[in-house]
């Protein structure tokens, strides 16, 4: 299918769309679904339609799961309140209004592969998508870990520019795939959501030319302005590249290559979809559709070392890297590692705008998937009260396994 216009992905990536036939446009009006181009300036309603079915928005590319299922046995039920994290009112957090203050569609607790806790609301059920926005980077973040062991780039010492040469001259000359991994190019770029002159609400609008990925035609104008590898920076346009960097190096796009990896070794239930950029690709930074159970598993393949049975996907200690902090991102207790968002307590997580979310606790066996529609698309409160879960149920776990007085 066609795109519906301009969709401007702020804060994951800036998806650029070209118009599409009339007719789709009023279907789309006729449906409550958004042809406004910028997320941000979609209604609440309009989100809560939309991102359960973005694949009816724009043009998508199939990550095919198989045909085994890996199955997700019941495990002992998390309580309906938990005992909240410093909190000496013994109130609790109760499940259902956590959900609620998140405006969640989908939570998923996993411990040692058994499922914890499985809610729903919103009208969303377990075999339904919802899109993942810049949760998308840590799963691209595991293909680069997969070209590797499969002998496709050779080290992350490599220049990026090995792989991707119309770089060459650019600000990108000299940036190792490593750097390109922590987001530390020491490249210009400005990540500003709310100014539609930043970078990343413009770098999407760029149209394929002579074959070129439109992404590389607009990364290769930046110019350097610190030291690679001193300085950190979000920049979901450097994930883009490495998406150009993992489709170039394996000849597979990345959905096939994810679903060749992942989706079908692992078990995922349910076919996800990829938003698809201007020049045919997938855009590495935002936007994977899937199933809130299916984004739980993702997790615990993460944690278990990216391995299939005896199989390893990713180099050996590759999550153990990955999930731990490379880059100081000047807040305490916590970092980023290669596409993963790290806590100094060894937990890591992906995580994306308006409450996307898996987190990874490797020393307690545990997995949080959510998928929701939070009201804006970073706020503050909501980010805090998702840490706060995260903590409660840690908390809980550990009073589980605590002996007996």
């Amino acid at each position: 299918m066609r795109a519906l216009g301009k969709l401007a992905m702020l804060g994951a990536a800036c998806i650029s769309l070209t118009a599409c036939e009339q007719v789709q446009k009023v279907a789309a009006d006729a449906a409550g679904l958004p042809t406004d181009e910028n997320v941000l300036f979609w209604t609440q309603d309009q989100r809560d339609k939309a991102f359960r079915q973005m694949e009816l928005l724009t043009t998508t590319r199939t990550i095919e799961a198989g045909d085994t299922i890996r199955e997700l046995p019941a495990g002992k039920p998390l309580p309906a309140s938990l005992p909240a994290a410093n909190d000496a009112s013994g109130a609790g957090l109760s499940i259902d209004d956590y959900m609620a203050d998140q405006r969640l569609a989908g939570l998923v607790v996993l411990q040692d592969g058994n499922i914890r806790l499985e809610e729903y609301r919103m009208d969303f059920s377990k075999d339904d998508r919802w899109t993942s926005f810049s949760v998308a980077k840590s799963l691209v973040s595991t293909l680069v870990g997969a070209a590797i062991k499969d002998g496709f780039i050779k080290s992350l010492d490599d220049p990026l520019t090995t792989y991707i040469p119309e770089l060459k001259g650019s600000g990108y000359d000299g940036v190792t795939v490593e750097q390109l991994l922590t987001m530390t190019s020491g490249v210009q770029w400005n990540e500003d959501y709310e100014d539609e002159n930043s970078d990343v609400a413009r770098f999407n609008t760029t149209k394929s030319k002579d074959g070129v990925d439109p992404v590389v035609l607009y990364m290769k104008t930046l110019v350097n302005e610190a030291e690679p590898g001193t300085r950190w920076q979000y920049n979901t346009g450097e994930t883009n590249l490495i998406g150009v960097l993992v489709a170039k190096a394996t000849g597979k796009s990345l959905s096939e290559y994810l679903s060749e990896k992942v989706w079908q070794p692992y078990g995922m239930a349910t076919d996800a979809v990829w938003i698809l950029n201007d020049g045919g690709k997938e855009i590495a930074g935002c936007c994977i559709s899937a199933t809130t159970r299916d984004f739980a598993l993702f997790g615990q393949f993460a944690m278990n070392g990216g391995k299939v049975g005896d199989t390893a996907i990713v180099p050996e200690g590759w999550y153990a890297k990955a999930g731990t902090k490379q880059a100081d991102i000047g807040v305490e207790g916590r970092g980023y590692g290669y596409q993963w968002w790290t806590y100094d307590d060894g937990s890591f997580a992906g995580q994306g705008i308006f409450g996307q979310g898996i987190f990874i606790d490797p020393k307690r066996k545990l997995v949080i998937a959510s998928n929701g529609n939070w009201p804006r698309a970073t706020p503050d409160d909501k980010k805090v009260g998702r840490d706060a879960f995260y903590q409660a149920v840690q908390a809980y776990l550990d009073s589980e396994s605590a002996p007996a007085e």
